[in-house]
């Protein structure tokens, strides 16, 4: 997280760019309060004595957090303080409600009137009225009024509804008002006949994870359904943000409502839930933002005249190789599936979703039109993505009454695996294609992910990638694959394998590139092999738990990180010397023990010479990189100086450019 808190300090930064920055920050932190902070509260509640890789137990996991936790928050503020001051000097500027002039605060009296005022509803605490409910990351007004008769103070809460926005613009010019400060400006319309004495903004975090469980629920659908109505009215709450304004007695009744510990309440400066910050960040200014990058299609998919070209003959052809969003998503993935939905010769299409964009899918609306048109079409929807299940619930739904064949994926495992299979009639033969890719099927997404993905028509990857569906969709104790490597029946196994044989060859050389690294047996593997002298990079984006550069154990090892307008999510692992000839992988799977003991993943090798050349490009340019990288060592992570000024994330762009130019 402070890695993402970095470039939104960073000066050099366009300034609508570390707006966004400074909104993903707080978006991270809340869902590691919801998820990670959540689940070692409930660990030190139940006096469990298990230890982390560091040796802390969960109540000094907690405290160690808390304190990290108030200074990366010190930092936000700071950050935002400044941002504010550059924002105002470049002509957008978030003012108070004491800072409008009369008649711009009789013009937000109008818009609160008319707009605000109907949907508010003040909730009083008293004998005749207990205390509320305060929903997740919600954003409230603590509201002390006084009635004049009895002289007897009263609390309310008042809640800021989340469908209106944050900040409301103010005529004449980029101006917005923080929406709590407009409402706490007319709480004697709310509360008539009292005195407003004061008023303080409140914000919660609960628990967000589902507690399902899968192995025993007969119908995952509507236990899940149940389960998520339930998180709504979730009792635990994790974390209390408040101003340090705010009294100590109205602290003590939220924290004692909330059932809450001092040491879970965090005082903030300046304004809480930065996230809502990004509807700023999206202010059309073209000169306070990075230039847009729209993607290039992939030269082999385009036609002559530029138009989309046959994908199943260029796939016949050979393997085509993408990594978005330098490759157009639309004009490759969505487009293979696109063509497999409108071919009156394909008969069969299966994909795996895991997350999908909250608007109409492109892909869903053609797995749709397939099924309508009588072809046998098989969704695998994950219905527990974290944060995506009442999505991926409307989606099964419709797919469902589209007569799309929705299945759940394999008790007791997640299907994280991000695959496609086409089955076409080709009047001589059956033949089958399939996408193999490393991030979610998801248009939003794939324009600020980077990922890579494999078309194919291979016979043994296609038909391995036939088997994994059979797998989902039916019974199956399949442990073997030809080509494909698969979790959980043995992708650490063949991982640890390739290690080891890198370990012992006199020129050893690993590169990977994940989102985590955390599982002990690969660590373990990779310390094993530094020490027999293998070279060892390692391009980790969020956790490694593994320490570089300690002699003896993994001193041959790197850990770097880039961080940058894109979110590097690709997973790409390269074995092998160049004078023997690397071997490539992509695939779904991060080195955690989730990703490869209780999750469906799916890996799969790329071995045509012009597609292993392109995963080396991607690998090189992430290790030369001295602009987005950070470096891991023994203390903690440290910023890359910058000397070459080479920023990878900038030169995959242009290459890109320069393959379409070239159409190679």
């Amino acid at each position: 997280m402070h890695r993402v808190l970095s470039l939104a300090a960073d000066k050099t930064q366009p300034l609508l760019e570390r707006v966004r920055f400074l909104a993903i920050f707080t978006h991270h932190l809340d869902e590691f309060f919801q998820i990670r902070v959540a689940g070692l509260k409930e660990q030190a509640a139940a006096d469990l004595v298990a230890t982390s890789a560091d040796g802390l137990g969960p109540r000094e996991q907690l405290a160690a957090i808390r304190a990290r936790v108030h200074e990366l928050t010190a930092e936000a503020s700071a950050v935002m303080r400044d941002l504010r001051g550059r924002l105002a000097a470049s002509g957008i500027r978030i003012v108070d409600w004491e800072e409008l002039k009369p008649g711009h605060q009789e013009e937000l009296r109008d818009v609160f009137e008319a707009r605000i005022f109907p949907v508010l509803t003040p909730l009083a605490v008293d004998p005749a009225h207990p205390f509320p409910y305060i929903s997740d990351l919600s954003l409230n007004l603590a509201v002390i009024a006084r009635d004049p008769l009895t002289r007897e103070p009263r609390f309310a809460r008042v809640k800021v509804p989340p469908l209106l926005p944050r900040f409301l613009k103010v005529s004449g010019g980029r101006r917005f008002v923080p929406i709590e400060q407009v409402i706490a400006a007319h709480l004697d319309l709310l509360f008539p006949g009292m005195k407003i004495e004061s008023f303080h903004v409140f914000r919660v975090t609960r628990d967000a994870d589902l507690e399902i469980e899968i192995d025993e629920a007969e119908d995952l659908l509507s236990a899940l359904t149940t389960e998520l109505l339930r998180r709504r009215r979730s009792p635990e709450v994790v974390r209390l943000e408040v101003n340090p304004s705010m009294p100590k007695e109205i602290r003590s009744l939220l924290q004692r409502e909330l059932r809450l510990k001092s040491s879970d309440v965090y005082a903030v400066e300046g304004l809480l839930g930065l996230g809502d910050l990004w509807p700023l960040a999206e202010i059309r200014r073209p000169s306070l933002k990075r230039k847009p990058w729209l993607g290039v299609t992939q030269p082999r998919l385009l036609a002559a005249k530029g138009s989309p070209t046959d994908v199943f003959a260029v796939l016949r052809a050979g393997d085509v190789l993408v990594q978005h969003p330098y490759d157009a998503f639309s004009t490759s993935v969505e487009e293979f599936v696109r063509q497999a939905a409108d071919d009156p010769n394909v008969l069969a299409i299966k994909q795996t979703l895991y997350r999908t964009s909250d608007e109409e899918s492109p892909i869903v609306q053609s797995l749709a039109r397939a099924a309508e048109s009588g072809k046998q079409v098989v969704a695998l929807v994950e219905l527990t993505a974290r944060g995506d299940e009442e999505a991926n619930i409307g989606w099964a739904q419709r797919l469902e009454t589209a007569g799309v064949h929705v299945v759940y994926g394999v008790v007791g495992l997640k299907t994280h695996a991000k695959t496609v299979l086409v089955v076409r009639d080709e009047g001589a033969a059956i033949r089958r294609y399939c996408h193999v890719g490393t991030g979610n099927y998801n248009p939003v997404t794939a324009r600020g992910y980077e990922d890579v993905g494999l078309l194919s028509a291979d016979d043994e990857l296609t038909a391995d990638v036939a088997d994994l569906f059979n797998y989902l969709t039916g019974y199956s104790n399949q442990r073997r694959f030809r080509k494909a490597l698969v979790a959980p029946a043995g992708l650490r196994a063949r991982l640890i394998e390739l290690i080891r044989e890198e370990g012992e060859a006199p020129d050893g050389r690993i590169v990977i590139k994940v989102n985590n690294l955390i599982d002990p047996e690969t660590i373990d593997a990779l310390c094993e092999a530094s020490r027999a002298g293998a070279q060892i990079d390692l391009i980790v984006r969020s956790m490694c738990c593994l320490r570089p550069g300690v002699p003896e154990l993994s001193e041959n090892i790197r850990v770097r990180s880039l961080v940058g307008r894109y979110l590097e999510h690709s997973r790409i692992f390269r074995f092998g010397s160049d004078e023997r000839g690397p071997r490539y992988y992509i695939g779904s799977a991060d080195l955690m023990q989730r990703n490869l003991d209780r999750r469906v993943e799916c890996v799969a090798p790329v071995t045509a010479p012009a597609l292993t050349a392109r995963l080396e490009e991607i690998l090189a340019v992430a290790l030369a990189d001295d602009v987005l990288a950070w470096e891991l060592g023994p203390d903690g992570w440290r910023k890359v100086a910058t000397e070459a000024g080479f920023d990878s994330q900038s030169r995959l762009e242009e290459l890109a450019e320069e393959r379409a130019r070239s159409g190679l």
